[in-house]
């Protein structure tokens, strides 16, 4: 199927609205690019910021309080009243803890389909290479960092994010996109969430039969999410009915959604999620 003949929002049955979750570090203004591609293909496009971060970058950066107080909860419940508000169920796409929280909202039954890219771990995901450490070594060797707002340095978001662009380059997106993110989130999900007991606030319902199709995107370069911990994410639902695939870029890092070529990436996010949308089959159907 093109994406010509799979993006036909009009009269086809088909979601015609795409709601599009950014992740830490980030906010809405990473999704610039594909707002626009998609809009010209006939959808609506909703990029909701989290709680507190409907201001611009820079304002954010001036002032990080209310990134450093945020809670998973609040956001997924802040994501979750945006979609419900909406006439149809969406296509929801989210990258890097915007796939976290996709996952998320798909276990609460939200979304006719979801898409994650380069997605970070829900519980129960234990695979974590080197680079990964690393990538979040800046984040977790303070632990006074839990209860504070924290950012890379330019360089440090160069290895962790855009590793395939020049330091030059990585640089100006650093300068344009990048803000702190919440301490306790990379605390939660990087150590704790793994290790505590009982269920924390990244967990999902893995074996859920009724949740929409779920796509992996993972980034053969990514440092910070690597295609093994996309992999693993996805393998977690083996047992469940409800469809879920996984699919790799090689040679693409962690800022995928905006460097060069990523029209191929939100192209297949799109003929996947619109050819799968609104698939929900019994526990019976799949055997």
């Amino acid at each position: 199927m093109s994406i010509d003949s799979a993006a036909g929002p009009a009269g086809s049955g088909k979601p015609d609205t795409i709601v599009l979750v950014h992740g830490l570090w980030m906010t809405p203004r990473s999704w610039e690019g594909w707002i626009t591609r998609f809009e010209e293909k006939g959808y609506r496009v909703i990029a909701p910021a989290y709680p507190g971060f409907e201001v611009e970058v820079e304002a954010l950066r001036a002032d990080p309080q209310v990134i450093a107080d945020l809670t998973v909860p609040a956001t997924v419940d802040h994501l979750a009243a945006v979609i419900e508000g909406l006439d149809a169920p969406p296509i929801i796409m989210g990258h890097s803890f915007g796939g976290t929280l996709t996952q998320l909202l798909l276990a609460r039954g939200l979304g006719a389909a979801g898409v994650v890219v380069d997605s970070a771990p829900t519980e129960g995901v234990h695979v974590t290479p080197l680079s990964q450490v690393k990538s979040l070594f800046p984040i977790l060797k303070h632990p006074g960092n839990f209860h504070k707002a924290v950012g890379f340095t330019p360089e440090e978001f160069h290895y962790a994010f855009a590793n395939t662009l020049s330091r030059e380059e990585s640089d100006k997106v650093h300068e344009r996109y990048h803000i702190p993110a919440p301490g306790n989130w990379v605390w939660v999900y990087g150590l704790i969430a793994n290790f505590k007991p009982g269920h924390q606030e990244t967990w999902v319902d893995y074996d859920r039969d009724d949740r929409a199709p779920l796509l992996f995107i993972g980034g053969g370069s990514d440092h910070i999410m690597p295609a093994s911990v996309n992999k693993a994410n996805a393998k977690k639902y083996h047992n469940s009915a409800a469809l879920t695939e996984y699919f790799e870029f090689e040679g693409r890092s962690h800022w995928t959604c905006a460097e060069p070529g990523w029209e191929a990436v939100a192209d297949h996010a799109l003929q996947w999620a619109v050819e799968h949308a609104g698939q929900r089959p019994s526990r019976t159907a799949a055997g």
